[in-house]
């Protein structure tokens, strides 16, 4: 994928939510929320505080929604990001 975000913006895609809950109950897609987790595919020149490949939360209205080769991104600016699975 060609795609680098501009200042201090991330590119990251969304983990995928469990589709069954502990007890074993299957959610329907349009009862599951949009994770606030996804991994980092690209940064801005600006961003040094995460690297592609991390794992981040974000807001829950934080971002704005693209698809780039059929897949959905999202952009984040770096402020919307939370923090970094350690």
């Amino acid at each position: 994928m060609k795609f680098k975000p501009l200042g201090e913006r991330v590119l990251a895609e969304r983990l995928e939510e469990d589709t069954k809950t502990a007890s074993g109950i299957i959610i329907p897609d349009n009862a599951k929320e949009k994770p606030l987790e996804g991994i980092v595919k690209a940064i801005g020149k600006e961003v040094k505080e995460v690297k592609v490949g991390d794992t981040i939360v974000f807001g829950k209205y934080s971002g704005t929604e693209v698809k780039l080769e059929g897949k959905e991104y999202l952009i984040l600016k770096l402020e919307d990001v939370l923090g970094v699975r350690a």
